[in-house]
């Protein structure tokens, strides 16, 4: 996959006002959307990675709308990469999630729309915490490499269905990860792609990432509630 991924035609670039400041995303609904996706950076990463931005491709090309956003502003992303300790304040993140949240449910183009969140390394942690914060919001949740273990004491809390991915030579974090799966208690799936390292850097691993977690989404978020309930009512 190349370094750089290019802006997308119908990117639209949007503020979402928080803790007296604002964080910036790149917010894309297809037409007929049937659930949107909010990503939660990693370690020192923003809106602009070039792994989420292939992920949220391969999820629009699956009817999904997608929310890129900056977790920190622009004057914590300076103080961030000094001191390294914000990208690991899993309260101030998961904080910025809900509250986007909150945000997309008072658009017109996404209120209806259920949320997934799609978590890489730290922001895993907190996507898991604003889940269990969120859940009558939150649909499923997919982690990427991610740090669940950082979620801690609100893993059982969390409702939405969650999948795990973790690169299958990334030994550590698959620990991380089979202690984080014990503790959660909505359903739950841990995936290990075979010779991927924590970035998924190996040729064809992160289009693996990408079609698991369309297919995750797909499932949990891809029925209407009143659909969903006239399926359950209807067997």
């Amino acid at each position: 996959m190349a370094d750089t991924f290019p802006a997308e035609e119908h990117d639209l670039p949007v503020t979402i006002p928080v803790d007296g400041a604002k964080l910036h995303g790149n917010l894309n609904v297809p037409a007929g959307a049937r659930g949107i996706v909010l990503f939660a950076h990693g370690s020192g990463s923003s809106r602009h990675s070039p792994r989420n931005r292939y992920v949220a491709s391969v999820l629009r090309e699956g009817g999904l709308a997608t929310l890129l956003m900056d977790l920190l502003t622009a004057e914590e992303e300076a103080i961030d990469l000094r001191t390294r300790h914000l990208r690991f304040d899993i309260d101030l993140l998961a904080r910025r999630l809900v509250v986007a949240t909150d945000w997309l449910r008072q658009q017109a183009d996404t209120r209806d729309l259920k949320v997934g969140y799609f978590g890489a390394s730290t922001g895993a942690g907190a996507a898991l915490v604003a889940a269990a914060q969120r859940p009558d919001a939150v649909g499923a949740v997919v982690s990427r490499g991610g740090r669940p273990d950082l979620a801690s004491s609100a893993l059982p809390a969390v409702r939405a269905p969650t999948l795990l991915i973790v690169g299958g030579d990334d030994r550590p974090v698959i620990a991380m990860n089979q202690e984080a799966l014990a503790e959660l208690r909505a359903e739950k799936e841990l995936q290990i792609v075979p010779g991927a390292t924590h970035l998924f850097e190996e040729p064809g691993t992160l289009e693996q990432v990408a079609r698991s977690a369309r297919l995750w989404f797909e499932r949990h978020l891809g029925q209407t509630a009143g659909a969903r309930k006239t399926s359950s009512t209807g067997r």
